[in-house]
């Protein structure tokens, strides 16, 4: 079965041609030409990824997000826009985008990072779930949650955010080089994506506080470590 992709694009001639090529690359897509017509079919429809234009009529890109994610919080989007200013990406990726292209962009390498983006969403939809038990904190990667385990209530942590913190578990209490972790969590190491990561590590750092014993320490602005007195290994465990 082909994988669903919303198109959200109010440039007509640009939809097109980016449709006609996803289509190529054997994808199911759906085309909206403003954001609200996009939420309405977000809401008909189940999809595999969102690719949604930032600058929008009826509802921007990032309202969309929000809506969107709202719904399904699992569901990779990643934003296309003219707009290339720092504060711009950094703000998509804060909504909780999976990346943020700007135009004109590679279609071969947008393509390619699709089909990344869907199969880990697929992994993490499968009847598995992989849950890190951390000092006295429990992590749910498959369903992006971080609670104490005292407590009921858990916070709800981005796609990104998610992946960085499951780097750092399975390599606590080591010493990790910035750069080795943008490569394995972005792929990268632009500025960027060290941008974005440093917002990630502050947000993380933030939610560990619930547990004092757990920090993320810094090492001369080059490398970090996730110090943990103890951590319980993966669990994979049924979904209810």
């Amino acid at each position: 079965m082909k994988s669903r992709i919303l198109l959200v694009e109010d440039d007509e001639f640009f939809a097109k041609v980016l449709k006609r090529q996803l289509e190529r690359a054997n994808f199911d897509v759906t085309h909206a030409a403003d954001g609200q017509a996009g939420w309405e079919k977000f809401q008909e429809t189940i999809y595999d990824l969102c690719i949604l234009d930032v600058v929008m009529p009826r509802k921007d890109g990032f309202t969309l997000a929000a809506d969107i994610r709202a719904m399904d919080f699992n569901i990779p989007i990643v934003f296309t826009s003219s707009r290339y200013m720092e504060r711009d990406r950094l703000e998509g990726f804060d909504i909780g985008a999976d990346d943020y292209l700007v135009k004109p962009f590679n279609t071969d390498e947008l393509i390619s990072r699709i089909r990344v983006y869907i199969k880990r969403s697929k992994l993490l939809r499968s009847e598995k779930r992989i849950i890190y038990t951390v000092g006295n904190l429990i992590f749910d990667y498959s369903q992006l949650q971080l609670k104490h385990k005292d407590l009921q209530n858990y916070v709800r942590v981005a796609p990104k955010e998610a992946e960085l913190l499951r780097y750092l578990c399975e390599n606590s209490n080591k010493k990790l080089k910035r750069e080795h972790i943008l490569a394995n969590v972005w792929g990268a190491d632009g500025y960027l994506a060290q941008r974005v990561m440093d917002v990630y590590l502050s947000r993380l750092r933030r939610h560990i506080a619930m547990d004092p014993s757990i920090r993320i320490e810094t090492f001369h602005g080059k490398g970090l470590m996730l110090v943990i007195n103890e951590l319980d290994r993966t669990h994979v465990i049924a979904k209810a």
